[in-house]
């Protein structure tokens, strides 16, 4: 995949409240009506998997700033959650379906093997990454974080899971370069994003980063798929909105 960013392309924010923003990619489909709008926050490892999913393919679209749970994104992610895009079509939430609509309808440069038993091995693995480890190290984030205390019934409880997931997902993970085998797939946009904060919830909680503990060597892997133009793109607008936060 060539570099999704042609030189000359501006990015342009424009507030519209003070949860809610538009940046818009000026390319030639600009102001395009039905133009994919991807909803939510820079910060967010799902929003930032969907994203990396855009960019490798090519796909034009703007991102709108939406808060979790508030009324305005309630009215097109019924459980207020981040990411939801919409499109022509309406709204549509969860980034895993988010996903497997981009594949469908732009199905090159494709993100899925043609065979059928490796796309599902690829969903596998996905599944695993965003279910089995990230959904359960979650629990971890309030004192990884945010300041807040996690109960030692519940680090022993997350502890347990993850210790039993990471084998499950060691069996699974090839990392010959890439998550899934040779090819860059869609798990690799959700393992890039969610790695490296599994890894830093574990350490800040644990002490230890349970990742390299299971031989899970995410660092070289996050270094590889790192060099990716679109790897950079997602990882600078995030860092440039968590500097954006914290000068508030």
């Amino acid at each position: 995949m060539g570099d999704a960013f042609p030189v000359g392309q501006v990015c342009r924010l424009h507030y519209t409240s003070i949860r809610r923003a538009t940046l818009d990619w000026a390319t030639t489909t600009k102001g395009d009506p039905d133009m994919l709008t991807l909803c939510g926050s820079p910060r967010s490892n799902y929003y930032n998997k969907v994203k990396f999913a855009l960019l490798e393919k090519g796909v034009p679209f703007r991102e709108e700033l939406a808060a979790i749970g508030q009324p305005e994104t309630l009215k097109e992610s019924p459980l207020g959650k981040v990411p939801f895009i919409r499109t022509e079509h309406g709204a549509l939430c969860e980034s895993q379906v988010i996903l497997d609509y981009i594949e469908a309808r732009w199905p090159d440069p494709a993100l899925l093997p043609a065979d059928l038993w490796a796309a599902a091995k690829v969903r596998e693995l996905t599944t695993f990454l965003d279910l089995h480890l990230e959904l359960v190290a979650r629990e971890l984030y309030l004192q990884a974080f945010f300041g807040g205390t996690v109960s030692d019934s519940n680090k022993a409880r997350v502890r347990k899971l993850l210790d039993k997931h990471l084998v499950g997902f060691r069996q699974l993970a090839k990392f010959s370069p890439y998550v899934a085998g040779e090819s860059f797939t869609q798990a690799d946009c959700a393992a890039f994003v969610h790695l490296p904060i599994i890894a830093r919830a574990t350490r800040a909680v644990y002490g230890v980063d349970l990742l390299a503990e299971h031989g899970i060597d995410w660092k070289t892997y996050c270094d590889h798929v790192g060099e990716r133009a679109s790897a950079q793109k997602v990882t600078a607008d995030r860092k440039a909105d968590q500097a954006r936060s914290a000068a508030k």
